[in-house]
């Protein structure tokens, strides 16, 4: 068998209800990512769109965190109803499995999990379904690209040499099986020095554009390195929920360039399926 082929094709069956899946992955952990999936998906609700976040980062699910909401989903018949905030409606396994107790499972465990979130929850209408995946490219990963039909998948980065080092292997895992690049975000890209306004580039500068182009894929913008954005989400209330804060603006300014870019991979047709 050749480790570089792409996986088998498999008949991709569509959720009835959602519009558009969004995967949102890094090739590492400690650059955002989940940040930016919640900021994310309040953006989008901000801008009167119908959202549901799936917090597919099953060893560490931290959205319960983030949005301030931690307790069992209820069930309707055979159906689990997803929790909702801040016009955001939500799945984790955080909900199931709370506090410090370690979740200990192999690949057809999380592939039978994650098929139960995805279609076993009543999510609705949705205008988009944004996904949080654990970093890597790991095996919910490729679970999810091989069994849902995903609109597209945004990756993050910081400007850091390992964390893009990381970020290509992300953008090839989702190239390979055939997944849509909406594009690549660089989280953490500067700070912002109190008092001078100096900016200060901690992870370096430019990694992330220079990738993007690198790579022929779009980048999406620059997210600064903001204490409040940190202290925001371990507080519950993430920054985007007031979408009027001024540190809000970075991810309403993303939502709408990933809006632009759900629409353009939605007009280009599916993606075309190399069989072995």
């Amino acid at each position: 068998m050749n480790p570089q082929a792409p996986p088998q094709a498999q008949a991709k069956q569509p959720i009835a209800g959602i519009h558009n899946i969004i995967a949102v992955g890094s090739g590492k952990g400690g650059v955002g990512k989940t940040t930016v999936s919640v900021n994310l998906a309040l953006a989008l609700a901000s801008l009167g769109r119908r959202v549901g976040l799936l917090d597919a980062d099953v060893y560490g699910p931290n959205v319960p965190l983030m949005m301030g909401i931690n307790r069992p989903p209820q069930a309707l018949g055979d159906r689990i109803q997803p929790l909702e905030k801040s016009g955001v409606r939500l799945m984790s396994m955080g909900f199931l499995n709370p506090g410090d107790k370690p979740l200990i499972w192999r690949g057809p465990m999380l592939h039978s999990a994650m098929q139960q979130f995805l279609r076993g929850v009543d999510w609705g209408e949705l205008d988009y379904l944004l996904i949080d995946l654990p970093p890597g490219t790991g095996d919910v990963a490729l679970s999810l690209a091989q069994s849902t039909p995903i609109t597209g998948a945004l990756v993050v980065t910081t400007p850091s040499g390992v964390s893009l080092e990381d970020a290509r292997k992300a953008v090839n895992m989702f190239l390979q099986v055939r997944v849509p690049l909406l594009g690549l975000v660089e989280n953490m890209s500067y700070l912002i020095a109190p008092g001078s306004s100096e900016r200060i580039d901690v992870f370096g500068e430019g990694g992330g554009r220079r990738t993007a182009e690198q790579m022929g894929i779009t980048f999406l913008g620059e997210i600064a390195l903001d204490p409040e954005v940190r202290a925001a989400g371990d507080r519950g209330q993430p920054v985007t929920v007031n979408p009027s804060n001024a540190n809000a603006a970075p991810f309403i300014e993303l939502a709408r360039r990933v809006e632009e870019r759900c629409r353009e991979a939605q007009s280009s047709g599916p993606s075309i399926t190399i069989e072995e």
